[in-house]
């Protein structure tokens, strides 16, 4: 009976060994899938002459608050999905201010290797460009666990999320596509060129393909509706919502990005269109690109 007690006891202390060994290693692999998912995510804005221009000349108060407001996203990101499997607000913050220094660091080294940093550059103008870029570069460096995971060590949050957590996670994937677009005077072109009844049919286009894409269509990740739940029930609770949500982060990123400055209300409205239209498709997508 002693011996297959000190054989168990032994044997838990070998498990918890173990354990304790991997911890570290497969946190070093979420770190380098963040680097990973930054470089994948932030890299076309690092090639982008708009995201260049903006680290100089875009007003400070609306970069600080870019800034502060991608702290609660970074965290709500991170305990979904993070560099690893969070269960408590306290890692995910861990993690969240983890992906910030990422994205930080790649993007200073990313843009060093473009010769957009040099020696001599005025301080403002270096840490307004790596602030402009470390945003999607961290946002980047969290998803890179869902974007980047082998499929064999992540565990997949399977369970069904919370009402409120699909409308943050609709909002992440909005902001995943518009981050790269929000930016360029070829949103504004599209807004100037279109007329009243274009902007209508690319509203009804983007709730028709925002409602099709995780609905109708058999997506891995969508919500598959049982028969006797009508149509209408998933369109007002998730679609026309997700729309919503997709207008609001086009709006703002039209305006943290100064492409709304000096403009009336028509156009800023048009451009709100013209940008929800990738919106609403990462919105209705979060669930199978994130």
């Amino acid at each position: 009976m002693q011996k297959a007690s000190a054989g168990a006891a032994g044997s838990g202390d070998n498990a918890d060994r173990s354990r304790e060994a991997t911890e570290p290693a497969k946190f070093l692999i979420g770190i380098g899938r963040g680097m990973g998912g930054a470089l994948l995510f932030a890299l076309p804005m690092q090639m982008t002459m708009e995201m260049w221009a903006l680290g100089f000349t875009m007003d400070r108060w609306r970069l600080v608050l870019l800034l502060l407001l991608a702290i609660p996203l970074l965290i709500g990101i991170s305990h979904r999905i993070g560099f690893e499997e969070t269960f408590s607000w306290k890692v995910a913050i861990r993690d969240a201010m983890i992906a910030y220094g990422i994205g930080i660091v790649t993007s200073a080294v990313t843009l060093s290797l473009f010769k957009l940093l040099v020696a001599g550059m005025p301080a403002e103008e270096i840490t307004g460009k790596i602030a402009v870029q470390a945003i999607p570069a961290s946002i980047g460096a969290l998803l890179g666990r869902s974007q980047l995971g082998s499929g064999k060590d992540d565990t997949e949050d399977e369970q069904q999320a919370g009402y409120g957590s699909e409308l943050f996670m609709m909002a992440v994937g909005a902001l995943f596509l518009n981050l790269n677009m929000a930016p360029t005077e070829e949103m504004i072109l599209i807004a100037y060129k279109m007329t009243p009844w274009h902007a209508l049919a690319t509203i009804v286009m983007s709730i028709t393909l925002m409602h099709a894409f995780v609905y109708a269509v058999s997506f891995k990740g969508g919500h598959e509706l049982s028969s006797d739940t009508p149509w209408w029930h998933a369109f007002i609770r998730f679609t026309l919502p997700g729309y919503v949500i997709a207008l609001i982060i086009s709006l703002y990123g039209l305006w943290s990005f100064e492409r709304l400055d000096g403009g009336s209300f028509t156009p800023a409205m048009m451009a709100m269109i013209v940008l929800a239209f990738p919106g609403a498709i990462g919105a209705a997508a979060a669930r199978l690109i994130l």
